[in-house]
């Protein structure tokens, strides 16, 4: 029996991917975010990540206001050539807003519609999560980033607000390992050790 052959999407385009190719690749293709106009894929998750991952969007989702979503691994067009994907993403979403995208057959979130963009951070993409995206994630103007880390078995929770407006950065907030309680964008009370709970 022989294998099928790769899909062309191994090969980039002329002037390398953008955001928009993103939406054109092949069925069937891995999960990939667009991170400087390289395709990168993601790696399998670990339990510690999903689970997290998961348990945050469940709490986030319970506490967030009329009008603001929270969605699992959903990407951002933030340019021509940057399309990452956090790992959990709150956003605004007004019911019968024109002019934005299509909620049913959306494949991404606006960068303007964006309040918190949280990465739970891996081995394999520890820089990107680290760094580059929250880089990218500023440079957009979402107002909020927050970074998962897994300390001593459990998680925590590195919070970090929009700062500057011609050279906006992230500085830090808070690091919660037991307790989370925020007022921005909305009230916020997490149980920061039941994420990570076996």
């Amino acid at each position: 029996m022989t294998a099928e052959p790769l899909p062309d999407w191994s090969t980039p385009p002329p002037g390398g991917w953008t955001a928009d190719d993103m939406d054109e690749l092949p069925p069937g293709v891995p999960r990939m975010e667009l991170i400087d106009g390289a395709l990168v894929l993601l790696s399998p998750q670990t339990r510690f990540h999903s689970q997290v991952m998961r348990r945050l969007a469940n709490v986030l989702e319970d506490a967030a206001p009329e009008g603001v979503d929270v969605l699992l691994e959903m990407t951002m067009k933030l340019g021509k050539h940057q399309r990452p994907e956090p790992d959990v993403l709150v956003y605004r979403h007004e019911e019968g807003d024109e002019g934005h995208v299509d909620w049913y057959r959306a494949t991404h979130v606006p960068p303007e519609d964006a309040l918190i963009a949280v990465e739970v951070v891996s081995e394999e993409p520890r820089d990107r999560d680290r760094t580059t995206k929250p880089l990218k994630y500023a440079q957009a103007g979402i107002p909020h980033f927050w970074r998962i880390e897994r300390v001593d078995g459990g998680p925590a929770i590195h919070v970090y607000e929009l700062d500057g407006v011609r050279d906006p950065r992230y500085v830090p907030i808070t690091i919660a390992r037991e307790r989370l309680k925020v007022d921005v964008p909305f009230p916020i009370d997490i149980d920061v050790r039941a994420l990570g709970r076996r």
